[in-house]
């Protein structure tokens, strides 16, 4: 029987039908081609497909990397797909990105009040929420082995040259939109964030023959 595509909330299909993959540099699709290489395999070998996007404290981009990751898994009805984040430290999940994610049109929710809080990320009524929070690479809540390690930022990428349990680790570094912070442009620039690896995980899952 054949499985039905997820139906996303019309705010984030229309976001992804905005998007231009063409805008990606051949150099950078050279950058994306490793995570491509092994969801494709796992898809043909019939396999879980864990992907943990690690960044220094799990607090912008990771998280960013993995809600836009899931979703697309999603979009191109890409099963057995799973992702995680996590950092070399755990702080929280910052909240310009919660709030970048709701302007895309993805349903949030604060379920704790604490220091480093839980969101609940919908992207689809009928889909499991992706649980935000920030974490340490190796937490419980992440995967102990058979995951691809994708590494969000350069300063993670020279700080962590093994990843235990790890696959595979690739690098796949974003600029940093904490440095626009308490500024004019923080709301741009975590948007500019946002929609590169929006388009850029697009591209990956468009790649991918299921």
């Amino acid at each position: 029987m054949t499985s039905r595509k997820t139906i996303l909330f019309s705010e984030i299909e229309e976001l992804i039908k905005g998007l231009n993959t063409e805008t990606i540099s051949s150099e950078r699709k050279t950058v994306l081609q490793p995570l491509i290489d092994f969801i494709q395999k796992k898809v043909r070998e019939n396999l879980e497909i864990r992907i943990n996007f690690i960044c220094t404290h799990n607090s912008r981009r990771s998280h960013l990397s993995q809600v836009w990751a899931q979703t697309m898994a999603n979009y191109f009805n890409i099963k057995n797909v799973s992702c995680y984040s996590g950092g070399t430290e755990s702080t929280a999940l910052f909240p310009m990105v919660a709030k970048t994610l709701q302007n895309s049109g993805f349903q949030i929710k604060k379920i704790s009040e604490e220091k480093n809080p839980i969101y609940s990320i919908k992207y689809a009524n009928n889909e499991h929420p992706i649980i935000g929070f920030s974490k340490k690479l190796n937490d419980n809540f992440n995967p102990k082995s058979e995951f691809v390690a994708v590494m969000t930022c350069s300063e993670a990428d020279g700080g962590c040259p093994f990843i235990t349990g790890a696959e595979k680790r690739i690098p796949i570094t974003f600029d940093d939109p904490k440095a626009f912070d308490n500024t004019p442009q923080q709301a741009e620039k975590y948007n500019e964030r946002s929609v590169q690896i929006a388009t850029e995980m697009l591209y990956v899952f468009s790649q991918i023959n299921s």
